[in-house]
């Protein structure tokens, strides 16, 4: 399993569409993936619970993924949200 903590600086109009981004480069890899912010975690291929978070700029979230690509998967996911 591999973590790691992001501050969102990819600024969206819409929160809807940093959740489908979300959702798009998540569903790329094989690994379970989830975005943790607070007390809510949700997995990371997943539309509605993704949209679920309202992710904002400068939210705090922890990004999870287990499985054969873990690490690029959370890479890829830390570089959409934090550019």
């Amino acid at each position: 399993m591999v973590e790691k903590k992001v501050t969102i600086t990819h600024s969206k109009d819409h929160e809807f569409e940093l959740a489908t981004m979300i959702v798009q480069r998540a569903s790329q890899f094989g690994s379970l993936i989830s975005i943790v912010m607070q007390e809510k975690k949700v997995n990371a291929k997943s539309i509605m619970g993704t949209t679920s978070l309202g992710l904002m700029e400068d939210d705090e979230v922890t990004v999870i993924a287990e499985g054969e690509d873990e690490e690029a998967a959370v890479e890829c996911l830390a570089n959409l949200l934090h550019r």
